[in-house]
């Protein structure tokens, strides 16, 4: 689906890669995100799964309520990266929460659409398609505030 703006909209810096290095059982090394210590991010933190599909919760570095692991390779979320500004990429509605979707070399990246700070979801190939794990995702995405743009 296209996005459209809306006005009232402020544009957003450009996405952070994340540093996501697992050693086996170890925490997973992750990029501090910038707006991590938001308002909305600690809302949303509240509402992190406990356990992802068949996954079970991970430790991660730096540890910060704003940052989730799960599962070896590591799915990880983090929120309090930048909003994302208008884009021509596929937008994917999943729980009426928009979602754009970033193939990686070895996995998906997916980023809320319409949310400022937004989340982040990083799935591995070997997790399946991403987009099936977003669903556990909605209530933690429902705690930011919106900036007025949506998937159309």
């Amino acid at each position: 689906m296209p996005i459209s703006r809306r006005p009232r909209a402020a544009l957003a810096g450009l996405l952070a890669l994340p540093l996501l290095l697992a050693g086996c059982g170890g925490s997973v090394e992750v990029g501090m995100p910038p707006a991590a210590d938001s308002p909305g991010c600690a809302a949303a933190a509240e509402h992190w799964p406990e356990r992802l599909s068949d996954l079970e919760a991970r430790e991660t570095d730096p540890s910060s309520p704003a940052i989730r692991a799960w599962g070896d390779p590591a799915v990880v979320a983090r929120c309090g990266m930048p909003a994302m500004p208008p884009t021509e990429a596929q937008c994917v509605v999943v729980n009426d929460i928009g979602w754009v979707a970033e193939e990686l070399g070895d996995g998906t990246r997916l980023t809320s659409f319409g949310r400022d700070p937004a989340i982040e979801v990083i799935v591995p190939d070997e997790h399946g398609p991403g987009p099936l794990l977003l669903p556990a995702f909605a209530s933690a995405v429902e705690e930011l505030p919106t900036n007025g743009y949506e998937c159309s």
